[in-house]
């Protein structure tokens, strides 16, 4: 398939930024005398913004919202002096990102992450590439997998669903894909195994960069 648009996921899918958020929340559950978790168990707790991440790692928030809004403070105040201390982009993300560019694919970020942090992250990370939108999590739509704010994003590049790849490394992700009518693509290499991917409902699943370009551009293309 060639596609006129592609919407990106961002932790997970184009940043592994797992260790730095891991980091930083578990900077607050320490704070708070809470146990902390090891990096690799924070693949199972991010996903779905970072209320729930809290929901996730320290139960007690769901019934104490002042809980929960005590460590969302305190977590934008740690990330903001981590979040660029172990993160990166995944290997040949930038390179397809560029060749995507060049063929005048247009090409759009959609986070959980608060709308802040990931414009930080994509003009930091990924200042070679272009970008038409970069929107993360706000007040103005609900979070992923709601669709609208992927909606939204396709009525601004003025695209036709059908021509729009959503590409993703968690069940959220592909939901928001297919509420949304784009194309699901499912990538393995970030915080969610193959089998949850293609549960939700992935169309197509990448293990590495090359069968993603593959998919994305065609004709075999490689990085």
């Amino acid at each position: 398939m060639k596609f006129d648009a592609v919407i990106f996921d961002l932790d997970g899918t184009l940043l592994d930024s797992l260790e730095d958020i891991a980091a930083a929340a578990n900077l607050v559950l320490a704070e708070l005398n809470k146990p902390t978790y090891c990096v690799a168990d924070y693949k199972q707790l991010v996903g779905d913004g970072l209320a729930m991440l809290f929901q996730r790692a320290l139960p007690e928030c769901e019934g104490q919202p002042e809980l929960r809004e005590d460590c969302l403070r305190r977590f934008e105040a740690a990330y903001s002096e981590c979040w660029n201390s172990r993160s990166k982009p995944y290997d040949g993300i930038v390179e397809l990102l560029k060749m995507l560019n060049e063929r005048s694919v247009s090409l759009s970020v959609l986070s959980n992450k608060a709308d802040l942090f990931t414009k930080r992250c994509v003009q930091y990370y990924f200042e070679s590439v272009r970008f038409e939108q970069v929107l993360g999590q706000t007040e103005r739509f609900p979070r992923k997998p709601d669709p609208a704010s992927a909606k939204w994003l396709a009525a601004q590049l003025a695209v036709e669903v059908d021509r729009i790849a959503y590409v993703g490394d968690t069940n959220t992700d592909m939901k928001t894909a297919l509420g949304g009518g784009f194309y699901a693509i499912g990538v393995t290499w970030g915080f969610r195994p193959e089998s949850e991917l293609r549960s939700a409902g992935a169309m197509q699943i990448c293990n590495n960069v090359n069968q993603l370009a593959d998919c994305l551009l065609g004709s075999g293309r490689k990085i």
